[in-house]
């Protein structure tokens, strides 16, 4: 078992031996279009996966993933010469739909902004439905009173009644 970080390193440099290799070794006219975007190794660094993209419709995809498969010999030769590894990884090449899932989430988010827009648009020429202040009182407010203004001996309870200052009847 090869450590995480070793195995990280080696995945970078097989992408960067593949695409080169695409570019210089290769002579298919079907490779033309192909970006490499990501490399992954196992830990055992036994096996490589290669991620790719392909400038092109569905059609030109296809011939990519066929051009790939047709070339994987000589890249994977390509990646032995290249390494320092004992054994040379086998090469699987994937092709990479993050482009495709990022242009999903573009449309998703242009249609909410779109939605937003709209809903704004009903909001600026809405009313409220009862005041526009629910919580306003129409009595005038001299000023906030707390229960610390107050003595017990400023509250007047029985206002029919007279005390004396003794508090008797």
């Amino acid at each position: 078992m090869a450590d995480p970080a070793r195995a990280a390193k080696l995945a970078q440099r097989i992408k960067v031996v593949v695409a080169e290799a695409l570019g210089r070794r290769i002579k298919d006219p079907r490779v033309e279009g192909i970006t490499i975007t990501d490399a992954r190794v196992t830990n055992d660094l036994q096996h490589a996966t290669v991620y790719y993209t392909v400038f092109g419709d569905e059609i030109a995809q296809a011939d990519a993933a066929r051009a790939l498969e047709k070339a994987k010999g000589v890249l994977r030769q390509e990646v032995g010469r290249n390494i320092t590894v004992r054994l040379t990884p086998t090469l699987e090449f994937v092709a990479d739909l993050i482009p495709v899932n990022a242009s999903n989430l573009e449309a998703l988010l242009r249609t909410a902004k779109e939605r937003d827009a709209e809903v704004a648009a009903l909001a600026a020429g809405a009313k409220h439905a009862g005041d526009a202040d629910p919580y306003k009182s129409d009595a005038t407010q001299d000023a906030d009173i707390d229960e610390d203004d107050f003595d017990e001996e400023d509250i007047d309870l029985r206002a029919d009644e007279d005390i004396d200052e003794d508090g008797g009847k």
